[in-house]
């Protein structure tokens, strides 16, 4: 078996853990939000995690490559997760085919005991091929491109006998629910009372620095409640729109009448700059 020592994913959340703040984990639908997201990296010096959703992996083929020279001609510390791998075989592809550092093994979709058989078997995969593995405790409400399985299915927040059975399945990344909802809050972000912060906080005391605890559901988040949910042991931070809907407005309101380069410079600039942002909320800039 592989060793998971000098995993790039693991070194960049164990940092995090010692040092009290959290990284973005952002996904990248094409190249130039990748570029964006890099260059961003670079100018606060901040640590990345770049997600792709397996069917970006399809739409796109090169992108994971792409991606893969930016983590390895980096001068920060950044790495290349798959976010919400559903599909065995897909899965079994990925680690024989990409220069990938991490892989969410998700099985939300199934009933706990087929979750955790799953999730045990592909772990012990893609620690076999020096893969880390992330995870999804519980099940986490609605669905979002990649993840449409679980779209329809009820929301079951995590309890502690959830935490000790998939730490027992040798995962190393562990995503609970916690009320977060993959898809939108609205306007406003997390109604009050919505996110379980002390639960957040009980997972984090129960896990002891055997996995790390990473957030999903970000969309709309005000910055007071990313900083909590950090102050309460999140460490790997999942952005989606979060990041990327300064992007989307840019193009909806600029693609008519901007000549195609400038566009996507300009898209470029738009979204390093949040990111940028995000990253000074985060507490990872100056940590490279």
């Amino acid at each position: 078996m592989a060793s998971l020592s000098k995993n790039r994913t693991l070194q960049i959340l164990n940092a995090a853990a010692a040092g009290n703040y959290g990284v973005l984990a952002a996904i990248a639908y094409n190249i130039e939000q990748l570029t964006a997201l890099v260059r961003a990296a670079h100018s606060r010096r901040s640590p990345l995690i770049i997600q792709l959703f397996p069917s970006t992996l399809r739409q796109l083929p090169t992108l994971a490559h792409a991606a893969a020279h930016a983590v390895s001609t980096a001068t920060v510390p950044i790495s290349l997760h798959i976010d919400h791998a559903q599909d065995f075989d897909h899965i079994r592809e990925i680690l024989t085919t990409l220069p990938v550092d991490s892989i969410m093994v998700d099985m939300s979709h199934y009933d706990q005991a087929e979750n955790l058989s799953k999730t045990r078997t592909l772990a012990r995969e893609c620690h076999a091929h020096g893969i880390a593995v992330e995870a999804e405790s519980g099940r986490i409400e609605g669905g979002e491109d990649g993840i449409a399985d679980t779209e329809c299915l009820e929301a079951l927040l995590t309890t502690p006998e959830d935490v000790e059975a998939f730490i027992a399945a040798d995962i190393d990344i562990l995503a609970p629910s916690i009320g977060n909802v993959h898809g939108d809050y609205g306007p406003a972000g997390p109604k009050e009372g919505q996110l379980h912060f002390e639960k957040l906080e009980q997972i984090g005391r129960q896990v002891d620095g055997r996995v790390s605890i990473a957030l999903h559901g970000t969309n709309d988040f005000p910055e007071e409640v990313m900083k909590r949910c950090i102050r309460s042991g999140a460490v790997k931070l999942n952005v989606n729109k979060l990041l990327l809907e300064v992007w989307n407005e840019h193009y909806r309101r600029n693609a008519a009448g901007t000549p195609l380069v400038r566009l996507i410079e300009d898209g470029m600039g738009v979204l390093q700059r949040e990111t940028e942002r995000w990253m000074d909320v985060c507490g990872s800039s100056g940590k490279a």
